[in-house]
Parts: structure tokens; sequence; C-alpha cells
């Protein structure tokens, strides 16, 4: 009982954490967002992104402003459009931290200078062209990495391309190749049985992938500062780093 109570506590604390007045500067860039999304106002929006937006890989990311307004009712559908117009700014939204300002759970991340950078939500055209991407990605790898559930990052380091894939169950799988190969060609290295541990609620966290004494982590940074780098290769060999290498994270 005593427990229950503890983890009771502890829940109050973090939403009361998340739940701390916006200053008046967040809301006003808040409320002109959901007027814009209540009447369809795309350049408005689209104004306001921060680019690249990123999509559901393998979807190719929203490279400016002009793709925006092209794939504007692809991304916003009505169930999107009708959870922000919906919301209550004192309540629904919340600032974490260096995070920024998310909506919900954090289906739409905005920085606090009003960018919108996030959004979490996958509409039902943009789930029906990820499995024809996903099945069209599979006819071009080498066959030892053909079969998975969904593509989840290309990375590229100085030395190594990295290709993680979810085989279901959350089983990820790694497969790397020197920079200079195809992922055509048979990976170098294929470590599956990996483990994702999210860094709070804004997508950032690692992929550990274990193979003997050596341990690959990769790091994803969706929310970071200005200058770091999308995502990064740490190995490690008895606990040791032996390598550490920025990546970048590839368009699909």
């Amino acid at each position: 009982m005593k427990k229950l109570v503890y983890i009771l506590f502890l829940i109050l604390c973090i939403q009361n954490t998340f739940s701390q007045d916006l200053k008046p500067e967040y809301k006003k860039f808040l409320k002109t967002f959901i007027d814009d999304v209540k009447n369809d106002r795309k350049e408005a929006i689209a104004n306001n992104i921060s680019y690249p937006l990123h999509r559901e890989n393998p979807i190719p990311s929203v490279k400016n402003k002009a793709e925006f307004i092209k794939r504007y009712s692809q991304i916003f559908d009505a169930n999107l459009k009708k959870e922000i117009s919906s919301s209550n700014i004192d309540k629904d939204w919340s600032e974490v931290g260096w995070r920024g300002i998310m909506l919900n759970n954090g289906t739409i991340w905005f920085d606090t200078d009003g960018k919108l950078k996030t959004i979490n939500y996958e509409s039902k055209y943009e789930k029906d062209l990820k499995a024809k991407l996903i099945s069209s990605q599979k006819n071009k790898l080498h066959s030892s990495i053909a079969k998975f559930k969904e593509p989840v990052y290309i990375l590229e380091t100085s030395k190594f391309r990295i290709r993680i894939d979810d085989l279901g169950n959350q089983n990820y799988r790694y497969a790397s190749w020197s920079i200079k190969k195809g992922m055509s060609e048979k990976p170098d290295l294929i470590i599956t049985n990996g483990k994702w541990t999210a860094d709070g609620s804004g997508g950032n966290g690692k992929f550990e992938f274990k193979k003997g004494a050596y341990v690959y982590e990769c790091y994803i940074i969706v929310l970071g500062t200005s200058d770091a780098p999308p995502a990064t290769l740490t190995i490690y060999q008895n606990k040791k780093e032996i390598l550490a290498q920025n990546a970048k994270i590839v368009p699909r």
C-alpha cells in the first residue's frame, strides 16, 4: 500500500511539474496556431515551422514551406485538426523545460521561439504511404536483412553506414557497412535483440546492441541544442569506450 501511495505521489508531482503556467508570449503564438489550424491557413502555419519537418520513417521529411503546403492535408487530417482545435491552452499545452512546449502527451512540439518542430502523429494517408515505401525498400536490400516489421533509422558516420530496423515486439536489428558500401551488399555486421531506451518524452533516446564483449550504442537526438548532431554512435568493449562518432540521419 505504501508503495502504491508513493507511486501516485510521484505521478502527481510529475503532472504538477508539466502543468506549470505558460508565459504570455507562448500563449499568444499557441492561440494563433490553433486559430490557423481551425481555419486551414496553410501558409500561416508553414511560416512557423522549423524545417525539415520529420515524418515517420521511411516517409520523406518536409523540406520547406512550399512542400508543406502541398502535403498539408496528408499530415493535418480531420483527427489531428480536431485535437489541436479543441485543445485548451491552459490545460492541454505544457512547457517541458529546454525541450519546448508540447500538446497533450507530445502530439505537437513547439520551441520557445514559436516554431513548430515536431508532429508525432500519423494520418491514414501516411500509414498507407509508409506501407508502400517499406515494401519497396525490402526489394532493394540484401536478402540477409530484407525481413523486418518497420524501418527505424539509417545513420551515417565518417566510417560507417548503419541501418536500424524493428523486427517486431521491440526487437531491434543493427546492420552496418563501411561507408563506401551500399545496403544491397551483405552487411559487415548484424546484431539482433537490440533495445530502445527513451530519454524523456521528446523523442531522444538510445538503441543498444550487444555482441560478446562489445556494445554498440546509437543515440538519437530529436530535441537538443543547436550545435548537437542528429545522432551519435558509441562502441564499448568490456564497458570501455573505444569509438565515438557523430552521425547524420539519412533522409529517406
